[in-house]
Parts: C-alpha cells; sequence; structure tokens
C-alpha cells in the first residue's frame, strides 16, 4: 500500500495526520458506544421493563466482550496489521449498534450491545497502539497518550449529550443510529487515511490463553452480576465462582508454557507496571461504578429528565478534555505516584460526598461538587495509569502492554455496573423488606410489594408505585431503600479510590524513567 508523507506535528515526525485523526476517532467512538447504556437506564428501565439483574446486563453485555478479547485483539494488531482491526471494528461496532436501535426486547438489545462490544475490543487498544508505534521519543510519546486519553474521556463526555439529547428529542433508539453513524465514519477514515503498523516478529496466536481467560472472566462477571438475582448461595453462583478461580489459574499456567504468551507474565515484574495494573482495574472500578451509580439515581430512581444524566455524565467526562495541556505537562515532570495518588484521592472524595446526598434531594446543583471531583481526578488518573503502563515498557512491546492496560482498565470498567449493582440491590431489597413488614400499611399491599420485589427486585418496586396508584404508598419506602443502597454503592466506590491512591503513592514514589526503542514497525 502507499503510505502517505508524515506529516510534522507537535506529535511526532513518525506520526502521520491520517493515522493521528483515525486513532483518537477510533477511541472516541469506542468510548461512546461503552458510555452510551449507562446514560440510557432510566428509558430502557420505562420502555423494555427489565427485572432483576437485566438493567445491569444492558451495560455489561457491551463491557464484557471488551474486557475478554482486547488482549486477543491487541495481538492480532500486532500480527495481521493495526489498520485492518481499526476498519474491522469500527465495522463490527456499527453493526452491533444496528442491532439496538432495532431492539423489539431486552434480549436483542444484549445481543446488539454484545456485538457492538466485540468492535469496541478491537478499537480499543488498537487506537493506542498505532499512534505509539508512530512516535519517536519519550516526550512526543506523552503527548500522544495525553490526546488518546482525552480523546477516551471526550466519548464519554459526548455519549451522554448525544443520549439526552435523541432521548428528549426522539427516543433511545436514535441514540445507536447516531452512533452506527459515527462508525462508519471511523472505518472510512481509518481505511482512507491510517498508516498501518504491526509487531509480528515473535507473535502467534495463543488459543490456551484466550480460552481460560475468556471463561474465567466470564464466570466471576456472571456471578457477580447474578448474585442478587439467584441467591449468592445458590449452586449456580457457587459453581461459576469456583469456575472463575479455575480458569484464571489454568490461564496462568498457560501463559508461563507459551511459546508467544498472550499475556507475557514478566511484564509483572516491573514494578510501576504491576501498580499500574491493579489500580487500572481498581480505580476504573471506582470511577465506573460511581457514573453507575449516578444513572440509576437520576433516571431508574429518580424518574429525571434524560438531559439531567447527560449533564452529570458532562461532569464526570468532560474536565479530561479541558485537563490536556496540563495533563500532558505533568506526564513529563511528576512522578507517576504522585499523579495517581492525587487523582484517586479527588475521586475518593467525591464519592464520600454524593453518599451524604440523601436520595429525595433532585437538584441538580447538589452533584455539581462531588461529581466535579470525581470527574477531575478520572482527569489526572486515566492518563497516568496508561502513560506508566506503556511508557516503562521496550517500544517492541507497547502493543501487548497497551493491550493488557485497556484490559485492565476496561475489567475494572466492567466490575462497575457488577459489583455496584450487586451491592447496591441486595441492600435495597433488605432494606425495603425489613421496612415494609415493620410498616403500618394493610396486609394486602404489604402481600403486592413483597410479590413485585420477588419477581422484579426494588427498582420494579419503585417503578410499579410510582405509576400505580394502588401501590402508591409504597413509594417513600423503596425510594428510601434505594437511595441507601447506592449511597453504599458510593461508599464502596470511594474506598476502592482511596486503596488505589495509598497503593501508588506509597510503591511509586519516584519517577519513572520511560524506556525507550528505535525499533520500526
Amino acid at each position: 500500500m502507499t503510505t502517505e508523507p508524515s506529516t510534522k506535528t507537535a506529535t511526532g515526525r513518525g506520526l502521520t495526520t491520517g493515522t493521528l485523526v483515525a486513532g483518537l476517532l477510533a477511541v472516541c467512538l469506542a468510548q461512546i458506544g461503552l458510555a452510551i447504556p449507562a446514560t440510557l437506564n432510566g428509558l430502557f428501565q420505562s420502555d423494555l421493563h427489565p427485572v432483576g439483574s437485566q438493567l445491569t446486563w444492558i451495560s455489561d453485555a457491551f463491557l464484557l466482550p471488551v474486557a475478554v478479547l482486547e488482549l486477543t485483539f491487541g495481538l492480532l494488531g500486532d500480527l495481521f496489521g493495526r489498520k485492518r482491526l481499526l476498519i474491522g471494528g469500527a465495522s463490527l461496532l456499527a453493526a452491533g449498534e444496528l442491532v439496538s436501535a432495532t431492539a423489539s426486547g431486552i434480549h436483542q438489545l444484549w445481543a446488539g450491545q454484545a456485538l457492538a462490544g466485540l468492535g469496541a475490543a478491537a478499537l480499543f487498544p488498537t487506537s493506542l497502539a498505532i499512534l505509539a508505534a508512530g512516535t519517536t521519543s519519550p516526550a512526543q510519546r506523552a503527548r500522544v497518550i495525553a490526546m488518546w486519553a482525552a480523546l477516551l474521556s471526550t466519548g464519554g463526555f459526548l455519549a451522554p449529550l448525544l443520549g439526552g439529547i435523541t432521548a428528549t428529542y426522539g427516543s433511545w433508539r436514535w441514540s445507536f443510529v447516531v452512533v452506527t453513524a459515527i462508525a462508519a465514519a471511523s472505518a472510512a477514515v481509518s481505511a482512507l487515511f491510517a498508516v498501518n503498523s504491526g509487531a509480528p516478529a515473535g507473535r502467534s496466536l495463543d488459543v490456551a490463553g484466550q480460552l481460560t481467560i475468556g471463561l474465567g472472566l466470564f464466570s466471576l462477571l456472571y456471578a457477580i452480576i447474578q448474585g442478587p438475582t439467584d441467591g449468592w448461595a445458590s449452586p449456580s453462583i457457587i459453581i461459576a465462582f469456583a469456575l472463575a478461580a479455575v480458569f484464571l489459574a489454568a490461564f496462568v499456567l498457560a501463559e508461563k508454557r507459551a511459546k508467544s504468551p498472550l499475556l507475557r507474565l514478566d511484564l509483572f515484574r516491573n514494578r510501576a507496571f504491576a501498580v499500574a495494573s491493579v489500580v487500572a482495574v481498581v480505580g476504573m472500578f471506582a470511577f465506573l461504578g460511581t457514573a453507575y451509580s449516578v444513572s440509576i439515581r437520576l433516571g431508574p430512581v429518580q424518574d429525571q429528565a434524560p438531559m439531567r444524566t447527560a449533564l452529570a455524565f458532562v461532569l464526570l467526562n468532560g474536565i479530561t478534555l479541558v485537563m490536556l495541556p496540563l495533563t500532558e505537562r505533568l506526564l513529563r515532570t511528576a512522578a507517576p505516584g504522585l499523579l495517581l495518588g492525587a487523582g484517586l484521592l479527588l475521586i475518593a472524595a467525591g464519592d464520600y460526598w454524593a453518599a451524604t446526598l440523601p436520595i429525595t434531594d433532585s437538584a441538580f446543583t447538589s452533584l455539581i461538587l462531588p461529581l466535579g471531583l470525581v470527574g477531575l481526578g478520572f482527569a489526572i488518573t486515566v492518563t497516568s495509569i496508561t502513560a506508566t503502563a506503556v511508557n516503562t515498557v521496550p517500544m517492541h512491546l507497547a502493543g501487548m502492554a497497551s493491550a493488557t492496560t485497556n484490559l485492565l482498565r476496561d475489567f475494572g470498567f466492567t466490575l462497575g455496573p457488577a459489583i455496584i449493582g450487586a451491592v447496591a440491590l441486595s441492600r435495597a431489597a433488605s432494606n425495603f423488606s425489613d421496612s415494609l413488614h415493620d410498616s403500618a400499611l394493610p396486609g394486602a399491599l404489604k402481600g403486592a410489594g413483597t410479590a413485585v420485589l420477588d419477581e422484579g427486585g426494588p427498582l420494579a418496586v419503585n417503578g410499579a408505585s410510582t405509576t400505580s396508584p394502588k401501590l402508591a404508598d409504597l413509594h417513600p419506602l423503596a425510594l428510601d431503600a434505594l437511595g441507601h443502597g447506592y449511597s453504599i454503592g458510593f461508599v464502596v466506590c470511594g474506598s476502592a479510590a482511596l486503596f488505589s491512591a495509598l497503593l501508588a503513592l506509597i510503591t511509586l514514589r519516584s519517577r519513572a524513567a520511560p524506556h525507550t526503542d528505535s525499533t520500526e514497525h
């Protein structure tokens, strides 16, 4: 193929403008697809009437293939060329969003989101790897990473606005139609302008590794999500946790024996990379758990307008773009532990603040400062995690490092809705049952409330009591129980962020020297 001449830009002489635009558009698209479902939870609840854990599965149907397959797509990009994966990933995402837009029920929506997530799994690691491969110095790579992280957050910034506007003036289906159009544009830009790169030397497919990590992560997430619905002591949940442990242990053994492992475990001997990996999981769980709690609070619980949820997500994601010049400078000058620690402490502070807000407080102004702190913390943290991980490995391992970091970050994202949904709904169901039992409501109404709770969970009770006059007296009890449950969710997220902050501050005390490698791809 013909390679376009390099354009001298601040991002590096080896990185063409076309490749830069294609990579940044791809990660922005992937993040829009990831963030869209959470902004529409209230509309899904009122239109499709999901019960139990079905609402959580809408978000995690997208996130699960992302978490499971990112390592494989990072490898495929190294082997067969990253440009192909940018085109194919955007095309898959477009197809999945089109299936979602035409969904007649919850199961088709799951299928569409899973297909879109498959496309995003290709885009996240490939977009970063194709950009990093074109840089020629640590400073240039730091700028590209900062830009990549900013466009990642821009996707999270645009998704709620897109969801809010289309839901206000059309329906949630139009949100997926617009994402389909963006995906088609991304595929076209990559096909026309991106310059291919790869790193096939010494790499080959690792079937055993992919099977074991895929089955392990799926079993773990299934157990976490279905636990509140099926019961934590039920045989299916116990078996799922046991299978997760077995398959993840088998993955480690498979990688130790593989000639060309999906994941080089020796990467974790690098302290900065290992710590960034732990923080990527725990810290990003805290962030998306927060976002999920906010979306449920404003949507299904308080039944606020979609634009309210959109504005909340703007606070959570939009600050990263504004912070771009500062984060780029901090990446070059500040110790990684200080950056990660500071960002995570801000997330923790915002979460603990949000936990104190009563569920009866529907004023958006009450959320501005706590969500602003979380958004500011995320802006610092997401860029620092990526830079710490990628800058501390040789250039020829940038694809694997970026894929690993993306997998861990998005696995943390996947755990956010799963764990917070499980904790909040379990707590809310218990509180509602206790309050209903102790109340002076008529026996028939208590029986009706218990039946709705058993069938659809506390969110179903809250929705039914809002729309049915016969169940209206149940609404205060359901609202209070859900408020308490999701306050606990904020506390869990804040505690996770605090743990990650202390880990980063203690273990990454000095500035890590980036690895350089002149190998071209």
